[in-house]
């Protein structure tokens, strides 16, 4: 059972290590492709939260908001290998804040083509955060192993 829960975990992993490997070498001066792709949707995201709110949002670097989620993915994997509830939290911090922005199939209608493809990449994502739960949750329900000592027996005269 230990073999098969690492295994799963490192395949898990795969897919946020991967991601994040491929963002830091495309980073670049500016944040590369995925500040291109990014920036549309922070804009409008930052356009609904100040007009519904009346918040001023102030000016967010893309580069830094790249290099964070690069950060959660890159430490959030390498620690949930190593079955580390820190590495799970990382990567649900991660998709909790990026999946609606990045996939924001709400800005579409419902028939055409982006909304199909964002709604089942929001999906996925919403999967993933359910399986980063369940991890969570059964983590915290597995008793911490006790000693096998057993406590010396009392003399009685």
């Amino acid at each position: 059972m230990g073999f098969l829960s690492f295994a799963g975990r490192v395949l898990f992993a795969a897919a946020f290590l991967l991601s994040a490997y491929q963002e830091f070498n495309e980073f670049g001066v500016d944040g590369g492709p995925a500040a291109k792709a990014l920036e549309p949707k922070l804009n409008t995201v930052v356009a609904n939260i100040s007009t519904r709110t009346g918040l001023v949002v102030p000016h967010i670097e893309l580069k830094h908001v790249i290099g964070a989620m690069i950060a959660l993915k890159g430490l959030g994997g390498l620690l949930f290998i190593l079955s580390s509830s820190l590495g799970a939290y990382l990567l649900l911090l991660h998709l909790v804040f990026i999946t609606p922005i990045v996939h924001d199939f709400y800005n579409y209608d419902i028939e055409s083509a982006e909304f199909v493809q964002l709604f089942t990449k929001f999906a996925q994502n919403c999967a993933l955060v359910g399986a980063l739960l369940f991890f969570l949750a059964m983590k915290n329900s597995i008793p911490k192993r006790q000693s096998n000592k057993k406590a010396p027996k009392p003399k009685t005269n």
